[in-house]
């Protein structure tokens, strides 16, 4: 969740039961800052530092983290081009870089970033640019059900251009709930650990998504406010 779950966020939900944590997402170039700045001014949270800090920033987050827990940690990493991100995968304690394919603010869809990627012709050369040369595993996680854009076919791309984790937020237009077909749909149809998110607010939710074919589940909304009224360790399927 941008401009929320950093390291300090972060470090009050592990107890709950997560044995990974992601934080960010942050900017990594000028066209993801710029518009991250203009984000801000509308008075949107964010994280948004410049470019020849944001390595030092992520670096200390996760050390931060690992100094306290024994978690793997995940970054979510905006940004146009690769190179940042691969930069970014160099981090000594850093588990995972993910590419941000799923932020619909206007500002950063504009600029050709997280949803926005979904659409760019130059998809496939960009991932397989990143897993070729990131030094950490790689993540990906899109936005369902985003208009023009097939969902299968983006699982396939990712799991061929040897992503080890697809992030999907399987949120779906007028539905209060996950998509749990689509989840079902890419589970049986694609060969890639799956992490589902979206609508996961209790136990019941997230055997549910599990049940539907997630290999794992991600929680955001329902952790705003640092806690969990529920425990992790409790899910069974």
């Amino acid at each position: 969740m941008a401009g929320i779950t950093n390291a300090e966020f972060a470090m009050k939900l592990i107890p709950y039961g997560f044995d990974t944590v992601t934080i960010g997402g942050y900017n990594t170039d000028n066209e993801s800052i710029d518009a991250c700045e203009r984000i801000i001014a509308r008075g949107r949270k964010e994280f948004n530092y410049p470019k020849d800090e944001i390595y030092n920033v992520i670096e200390n987050e996760v050390n931060t983290i690992k100094d306290n827990f024994d978690v793997s940690v995940s970054a979510n990493l905006r940004g146009s081009t690769p190179d940042p991100l691969i930069e970014i995968s160099k981090i000594p304690n850093l588990d995972i870089i993910e590419i941000n394919c799923h932020c619909r603010q206007e500002e950063l869809v504009e600029a050709g970033c997280g949803q926005a990627m979904l659409l760019r012709a130059d998809l496939e050369d960009y991932i397989k640019e990143v897993v070729k040369r990131s030094q950490s595993q790689v993540s990906m996680k899109m936005r369902a059900n985003v208009e023009g854009v097939d969902n299968l076919e983006i699982a396939k791309l990712a799991e061929d251009c040897g992503v080890d984790y697809l992030h999907i937020d399987a949120m779906k237009k007028g539905v209060r709930d996950a998509d749990f077909d689509l989840i079902k749909q890419i589970s049986e149809n694609a060969n890639i650990f799956i992490i589902g998110n979206n609508s996961i607010n209790s136990i019941a939710q997230a055997e549910k998504m599990l049940k539907a074919g997630a290999n794992g589940i991600s929680i955001a909304r329902a952790a705003i406010g640092g806690k969990l009224n529920f425990d992790l360790n409790e899910i069974r399927i």
